[in-house]
């Protein structure tokens, strides 16, 4: 079950379960969509790999107690701001290369 991390990883920006901002690797590294756009470039500083949207736990018991009453989001913060000069080496050899093929 994903973890819905509350902060990006990199800035530390608020990621709260509902957000539509908040991106993942298959990891579950969590970053805001601008530092995936804008400083990480879809390249996750921790495996490699590109990111997608994550999804919403639904906050109502819709169905089966599958709700983020019965499995809230984690409120352990991870942030660690990435290392400019190191993401830039790794990115120059990986950045070619899409995603799905990483």
């Amino acid at each position: 079950m994903l973890e819905l991390r509350p902060t990006c990883e990199n800035c530390n920006r608020p990621l709260p379960p509902d957000s539509s901002e908040a991106r993942i690797c298959s990891y579950e590294c969590t970053f805001c969509a601008q530092c995936v756009d804008e400083v990480l470039k879809n390249v996750c500083p921790n495996c490699g790999g590109g990111f997608a949207l994550r999804p919403v736990r639904p906050s109502v018991n819709w169905n089966g107690d599958n709700y983020l009453g019965k499995d809230p989001a984690s409120t352990v913060i991870k942030h660690r701001p990435v290392d400019a000069a190191k993401h830039a080496e790794f990115l120059a050899k990986i950045m070619g290369i899409p995603p799905e093929r990483r």
